[in-house]
């Protein structure tokens, strides 16, 4: 499970889609840009291929609810 999951705006101008991420998971600190289509570009060393799915999908549900509300 992954904590301290934090986004921002990648513009000032908030209508323009694109978050900065960053979380935890086992441990280790990842972080990446959330674009509009769901489809995350990791900006740090990606996580296992085994867990990518799975952060892919927590991360997806996590900013539904923060971000499309």
């Amino acid at each position: 499970m992954l904590s301290h999951f934090q986004f921002k705006p990648l513009f000032t101008n908030k209508n323009i889609p694109g978050w900065n991420i960053s979380f935890y998971y086992k441990k280790q600190r990842f972080t990446g840009i959330y674009h509009q289509t769901g489809k995350i570009e990791w900006t740090t060393n990606p996580p296992a291929q085994e867990d990518i799915e799975t952060l892919t999908s927590q991360i997806h549900e996590l900013m539904l609810f923060h971000v499309y509300e």
